[in-house]
């Protein structure tokens, strides 16, 4: 069955939330929003490329950091309204400069830092 891009559930701004994981280990590292083109370039170049809500413009992860994800495979929820892409991660995911962008946990009613930025 082929793939149709508009079988998806965007939200009223045409966008859809992404969960990017570490394909090898698992690891959730961040979570950003991806239009429809932004899905088609992903697929074509194997690049993760998101939609910049803030700058609105694409994104392509890695272009000015070096800090790039590689799509190894894309996956589609049940409800088809969200999506996991497994990646290749090389560098800092968070644009914090730390691996992941869920480096604070809540202990306690007070938030901890469980992740310090990653030294290039």
């Amino acid at each position: 069955m082929a793939f149709d891009i508009a079988s998806l559930k965007f939200n009223e701004a045409g966008l859809i939330p992404v969960i990017a994981q570490q394909h090898n280990t698992g690891e959730v590292l961040m979570m950003a929003w991806m239009n429809a083109e932004a899905i088609a370039k992903s697929l074509e170049t194997r690049r993760v490329t998101y939609w910049s809500r803030s700058r609105q413009q694409f994104w392509i992860k890695g272009e000015t950091s070096g800090h790039t994800q590689a799509l190894i495979d894309m996956r589609i929820d049940c409800d088809r309204d969200c999506i996991l892409v497994l990646i290749d991660q090389v560098g800092a995911a968070c644009h914090t400069n730390r691996r992941n962008c869920f480096y604070t946990s809540v202990i306690d009613g007070s938030e901890v830092e469980l992740i310090r930025p990653m030294v290039d």
